[in-house]
């Protein structure tokens, strides 16, 4: 299979190795010079070009291809810089590709949960209504349904991937939990490797056609729990607590952290589980033993 990876990046580049790894013809798109470099040294079987999502020019000379992941980042920049990125980047490559001779038969966009919104610790699914409340979540909506709908109309079936939150080597954030103070809450979490590995699934088994799949692991964790666990496996003290309304009324948080706080739910993965993916991390208990050891190491 001819696969396409614009924004090669944190996950993009685990996706490239895996497909590499099982002799799929895999293309990786990047902006940078160093982008470029850290495709080329995930495997010398993995094509770096050149592309800039937001620039329909740059598109021209990408290869054809079987199937495209869209997994590129604003870089954590404001609503208009995600807009012309998810939204108006992601329109671009479709109709890039829909337009040729031999185009895609599918397009993977990976999007967030947080276009669910606040469900107050409630279990959500696909089947849930999103409900997105932020400018940048309302924009990774949007997205989506360029992803569905305008990539359907362009004769390419489009699979929404809604990561939970993102963790793995250079993202564990151990000083997060372990120093505090913890703000009460649930963590949905996946670990790098099963969210690329999750993406390679469903382009090997051809599931998830046309619809919205949930890519988070078997258990959402209490962030006081998650944090006392943590810290008794690193041997240290445990770290304070803090209701969401102490945290609140402390006055000492970023908007966007007090609308994390805010936001509450629990994410289901039935759907990714019933279309027969196995994870590498099926918790956050398998997916922390290696950033673990390593904060042991240091203190020995």
């Amino acid at each position: 299979m001819r696969v396409v990876v614009v924004g090669c990046g944190y996950v993009g580049l685990e996706l490239a190795r895996q497909l590499a790894a099982r002799d799929h013809d895999v293309t990786g798109v990047r902006r940078s010079d160093a982008g470029l470099e850290a495709i080329e040294a995930v495997a010398e079987s993995v094509d770096a070009r050149r592309a800039d999502a937001t620039d329909p020019d740059s598109l021209v000379e990408l290869p054809d291809s079987d199937a495209i992941v869209f997994a590129a980042s604003s870089g954590g920049r404001g609503a208009e810089a995600a807009r012309a990125v998810y939204v108006d980047g992601l329109r671009n490559v479709v109709e890039e590709y829909g337009g040729r001779d031999r185009a895609p038969s599918r397009l993977v966009y990976t999007s967030s949960t947080g276009v669910y919104g606040d469900h107050d610790g409630a279990w959500v699914d696909e089947e849930t209504p999103i409900d997105p409340t932020t400018e940048k979540t309302r924009v990774l909506a949007e997205a989506e349904r360029v992803a569905l709908e305008d990539a359907a109309e362009a004769g390419i079936d489009g699979t929404v991937a809604r990561f939970a939150g993102l963790y793995g080597p250079d993202r564990y954030r151990l000083d997060r939990y372990l120093e505090g103070p913890v703000t009460a809450g649930y963590l949905n979490m996946v670990h790098r490797d099963d969210a690329a590995g999750a993406i390679r699934f469903l382009l090997e088994t051809d599931g998830a056609r046309g619809e919205p799949v949930v890519v988070v692991d078997d258990e959402p964790a209490e962030k006081h729990a998650f944090a006392d666990w943590l810290a008794d496996e690193c041997g240290v003290d445990r770290p304070e607590k803090r209701s969401k309304e102490a945290r609140i009324a402390a006055g000492d948080l970023s908007e966007a952290a007090e609308r994390r706080i805010r936001t509450s739910k629990r994410c289901s993965n039935d759907r990714l589980r019933g279309l027969g993916y196995e994870f590498a991390y099926p918790t956050f208990r398998e997916g922390y033993r290696d950033a673990i050891e390593a904060f042991r190491r240091t203190r020995e």
